[in-house]
């Protein structure tokens, strides 16, 4: 009997029962893509038509982030196409694209009890749960981590094709033949893609496939440099010209426009609104009511809302907290809860004899706060749902949809739609269960859109965080070594925020159950970015689980936010008591890890450090996002000063880090927004609650920094080796502690609590 790879699966789970074993095996997926007229498809990822285009098909959802360049880049690199034959449509949901990284690092939001149940079968669980679930969620920098080798892998086959296809019209060998702008050639004959793409698609794929020697890859540039991008946006013409289309953007015949209002909680009961009072409003074409919300839909959006407004719906809330008392348990839990370790290394706790010096730092709750608010459109007919919307997650919206109104999941087509900014807050999936209700309530075509009111009431903030950093120091000897750390301690109040946001993507609960379901709980992904980037005698990171009555989820930077301006502004304590120079204390910190000290280095060249004396407004942070070589790393300095306006930051210089740099325009974009999103949290406006609402309403209330307010900015990316990662989050994570060490150079005010200017200056 021949030994395979089946039966030795098989055979090792004899132990341990057949069944696991057979959910480990592999699965193989069909390709989703259907071929148009004369076009043929190439796996799961292109398509050639006859006229050339290739067409690139993208699972994850592009909010602004630059994914419907980057993977199409990825293939047409590999491929050997030219950048303006390539074009871009949304993939359809399946298993074909699992996000298999994602889900190996969210294995405890879907299934609690995985650690530890199967050692070392962790990646194959993931990869089967991935694939079988329709797992594709566009989330924490995952995309070139999941997706870059399958793209690559594709194009690779379907270059070797359309190459053996011309070869065999010619006589001459494949291997002979060059691939490149679109065009196969051997010395003085050329075939277009096009002219050979049916013949390629019928050949039989080389296995493996023969990738090129060389990924999709951009050298870094000057920060002051500004040259034209080799591949540049595919989504930015259409953006710039308005044809772009959203979900709100979609039209269907006799289609209606919906407006909602709901309470401000899950456990919020609609007690009553007037009916009549929107009896004479024109084109007012239905009123749904819900148990927790009321929607009208009417021939423009805007006599939906005004009928709305004149029905004044009205809710109850069971037990509605303020910010004062969310306050009052995070700071009672901080010092007296019980603590979860999470984090332990050196010495550990034994490490940490005394506490030399001990900070308390606070992290208020955070909107995601997009610029587009939830939206989606909707067609019942005949039992089959069209459900039109942006999602970061789209079968379990698919599933969410299908099980408001019955259906089973296999009856709802979800076209994927982009998204106008979300940083995560479309992986919520509240807009398509209540659009599908609203479709079916009306009997016809309808198109939701949130007040923005109502995308600030429903949104679920980034976690409050309180944070106690406590230190044992070096106090005696030379002056250079005085202060260094022998022992870090650092405790963090915060609800299990990933561990409740789990329950609500894959277990459909309600946010009233998934925070019934996950009270208590040590909830390590609630606590990324806990552990620092420094290398120290003694470390002991800790969780205390907090109810704070109100429910939370993810947004831009999510754990490593609260986590990185506490460490950071706690470092600069330090160096300020002891008197020494911010740049070279964490450099001594570092130990081996010379990635981050090029980016502390050229952070302070770009900004012309100056170690943040005599008043400059100079203050620096860093930070590292991820482990091992997929880490990314930034280092920045922020110049800021106080004026008759209030504080303004006119500087940001950063040097960043993401390994190999895939699209170099599109990596700094995405920095430059993030700090813009790290000013934000920074200077922006608090997120109180009274009586269960936000006091802050509507978006200008937010304080969201505006074109004027962005300052000068210097970004440089470093030359790297390492496998590419995502830039996406690093600005928003670094910018508040540089802020913050730059207003204390700038005013000698230490503010630890963000927003910075919550309690003034």
């Amino acid at each position: 009997m021949p030994l395979t790879r089946r039966g030795m699966l098989v055979g090792a789970a004899a132990g341990g029962g057949l069944l696991v074993a057979w959910w480990l095996l592999p699965r193989e997926y069909r390709s989703p893509l259907i071929a148009a007229r004369d076009e043929q498809v190439f796996g799961a990822w292109l398509k050639i038509a006859a006229d050339g285009v290739v067409t690139v098909a993208v699972p994850q959802c592009e909010m602004g982030q630059g994914i419907t360049t980057l993977l199409p880049q990825i293939v047409a690199v590999e491929l050997g196409a030219d950048w303006r034959q390539i074009a871009v449509e949304p993939a359809p949901v399946s298993g074909a694209y699992a996000n298999v990284p994602l889900a190996e690092k969210w294995a405890p939001l879907w299934d609690p009890l995985i650690a530890g149940r199967l050692p070392g079968a962790e990646a194959l669980l993931a990869a089967r749960f991935a694939g079988a679930e329709r797992f594709s969620a566009t989330a924490d920098g995952t995309a070139l981590a999941a997706y870059e080798g399958p793209c690559r892998a594709a194009a690779a086959t379907a270059r070797a094709l359309l190459a053996e296809e011309a070869a065999a019209r010619w006589g001459v060998a494949a291997e002979e033949c060059v691939v490149e702008g679109g065009i196969v050639s051997h010395g003085d004959k050329r075939l277009r893609f096009g002219e050979i793409a049916e013949g390629a698609a019928r050949r039989t794929p080389p296995d493996p496939p023969p990738l090129r020697p060389e990924p999709a890859r951009e050298q870094p540039l000057p920060a002051e440099a500004e040259e034209t991008p080799a591949f540049p946006r595919i989504d930015l013409p259409a953006k710039v010209d308005g044809s772009y289309r959203f979900a709100g953007d979609v039209r269907l015949p006799g289609m209606v426009f919906a407006s909602i209002r709901h309470g401000p909680s899950d456990d919020s009961v609609l007690t009553g609104f007037d009916a009549r009072a929107a009896a004479g409003i024109r084109g007012l074409a239905g009123i749904v009511e819900s148990k927790r919300w009321l929607a009208a839909a009417a021939d423009t959006w805007w006599s939906a809302e005004a009928a709305l407004k004149a029905m004044r719906p009205r809710f109850s809330v069971a037990a509605p907290v303020s910010s004062a008392d969310i306050a009052a348990r995070l700071g009672t839990t901080l010092t007296a809860g019980e603590g979860h370790v999470i984090a332990e290394s050196g010495f550990g706790r034994a490490g940490m004899k005394r506490v030399d010096m001990a900070r308390r730092y606070e992290v208020e709750p955070a909107h995601a706060a997009p610029l587009e608010t939830a939206s989606a459109t909707a067609r019942l007919v005949d039992g089959r749902l069209d459900l039109w919307i942006a999602t970061q997650a789209p079968e379990q919206a698919r599933r969410a949809a299908a099980r408001a109104i019955g259906l089973k999941a296999e009856d709802v087509a979800l076209y994927p739609m982009p998204a106008g900014g979300s940083f995560d807050a479309r992986l919520e999936h509240d807009h398509a269960i209540e659009i599908a209700l609203i479709a079916r309530a009306l009997g016809r075509p309808v198109q939701l859109t949130w007040p923005r009111r109502d995308e600030l009431i429903r949104s679920r903030p980034r976690a409050p965080a309180w944070l106690l950093v406590g230190a044992q120091l070096a106090t005696t000897g030379p002056a250079e070594g005085q202060g260094a750390i022998d022992a870090l301690r650092l405790r963090i109040a915060t609800p299990p925020a990933a561990l409740e946001f789990g329950r609500r993507l894959f277990a459909g609960r309600t946010t009233s159950a998934a925070m019934r379901e996950t009270s208590g709980r040590s909830d390590p992904l609630a606590c990324e970015g806990a552990v620092p980037p420094y290398r120290l005698p003694a470390l002991l990171v800790e969780h205390v689980p907090v109810e704070i009555g109100q429910p939370v989820g993810r947004v831009r930077g999510n754990a490593h936010g609260p986590a990185v301006f506490a460490i950071e502004s706690f470092i600069d304590e330090i160096a300020a008591c002891f008197r020494r120079e911010p740049l070279s204390f964490r450099m001594a910190m570092l130990g081996d890890d010379v990635r981050l000290a090029a980016c502390l280095q050229r952070a302070a060249q770009l900004a012309e450090w100056d170690g943040g004396t005599g008043q400059s407004g100079q203050g620096l942070a860093c930070a590292r996002i991820g482990t091992g070589p997929e880490a990314a790393r930034i280092a920045c300095v922020a110049t800021a000063r106080q004026g008759e306006g209030g504080v303004r930051v006119t500087r940001l210089s950063a040097a960043v880090d993401i390994g190999r740099i895939v699209n170099h325009d599109i990596a700094r974009q995405q920095i430059e927004g993030g700090l813009v999103f790290g000013m934000g949290i920074a200077l922006g406006a608090p997120l109180r609650f009274r009586a269960g609402l936000p006091e802050i309403t509507d978006y200008a209330g937010l304080g969201l920094p505006g074109i004027g307010d962005c300052p000068e900015m210097r970004i440089e990316l470093i030359a790297s080796e390492a496998p590419p990662a995502d830039p996406g989050e690093l600005g928003a994570v670094v910018a508040p502690p540089a802020i913050a060490n730059a207003l204390f150079s700038a005013t000698g005010l230490r503010l630890r609590r963000l927003p910075l200017l919550s309690d003034g200056i």
